[in-house]
């Protein structure tokens, strides 16, 4: 599938996940997310999500402690500030690096800027990935500091919850941010791991919160050697998938239908009969 849609119906807003393939060089990453947003916006997207990592993909974990900002003020920053303001779309800004107390990590930080420049929501990724398997090892928590709060705002696509990539896994965040329209969930997810258990994840959240799930990915082969998933992806709250890019930089586009949510939660009413 790929960014072909069914016609915009009343009262739906168009939502659009980009998908990169970024390394590290920033110019040449914000280049092409600038370049991607402009895309998504002249295609009538109101909210526009980045991936994981867009700003940075290194080989070397620690580059993205240099890069680190403190909050409110840096050129990540002040670029979501302005890509939003520009495209006038309410845009959640991937993941950047910011600041924590300790000099050698950084949050992996969620910042939603909307169409004019405003932030209005900031989520730090609460679960850090590990893994390994043969040669193939990843611990997050070496140069990342966990959040630990829940991050829920008013988007035009309605309300909106926040997370990031390994966070997938973890169905209670997902339960703790109540009642929502939509979860944003930008990623960077491995190649192994996202061949596996990517789609049945973002599937199994849209459908248990009766919600659509945009999950905007890097996707394909880095510069130091990496692969990601890709299969950026947008999913209805019945679990079908509405678009999906598998691989390569791109915009993936669909839109949020609030009747297609009212009438699944109608049909199976399953969010009020839960007893825990």
């Amino acid at each position: 599938m790929n960014a072909e849609r069914r016609p915009a119906q009343t009262g739906a807003i168009r939502i659009a996940a980009v998908q990169t393939v970024s390394g590290p060089e920033v110019d040449e990453n914000l280049a092409v997310a600038a370049r991607l947003v402009a895309e998504a916006a002249g295609a009538g997207a109101q909210l526009v999500a980045l991936p994981e990592y867009f700003p940075l993909l290194s080989p070397d974990e620690t580059a993205k402690v240099r890069l680190r900002e403190q909050p409110g003020a840096g050129r990540l920053q002040d670029f979501l500030r302005e890509t939003a303001r520009r495209n006038r779309v309410c845009l959640v800004g991937g993941t950047i690096p910011l600041v924590t107390e300790d000099e050698g990590k950084v949050r992996n930080t969620t910042l939603v800027f909307d169409a004019a420049g405003e932030q209005v929501a900031r989520y730090d990724k609460i679960h850090l990935f590990g893994f390994q398997r043969g040669g193939e090892r990843y611990d997050e928590t070496a140069t990342i500091e966990p959040g630990s709060a829940v991050a829920v705002f008013d988007s035009p696509a309605g309300r909106t919850g926040l997370s990031v990539c390994y966070d997938l896994r973890f169905p209670e965040l997902f339960r703790a941010m109540g009642r929502v329209d939509l979860i944003v969930l930008p990623a960077a997810f491995t190649y192994t791991t996202g061949r596996a258990h990517w789609e049945v994840l973002l599937r199994a959240r849209a459908i248990e919160n009766q919600c659509y799930v945009m999950a905007p990915a890097q996707g394909g082969r880095h510069p130091g050697g990496r692969r990601t998933w890709g299969h950026t992806m947008i999913v209805d709250p019945w679990g079908e998938v509405l678009a999906c890019r598998a691989e390569g930089e791109g915009v993936v586009l669909a839109d949020v239908e609030p009747a297609r949510i009212a009438a699944v939660r109608e049909s199976l009413p399953a969010l009020g009969h839960r007893r825990l």
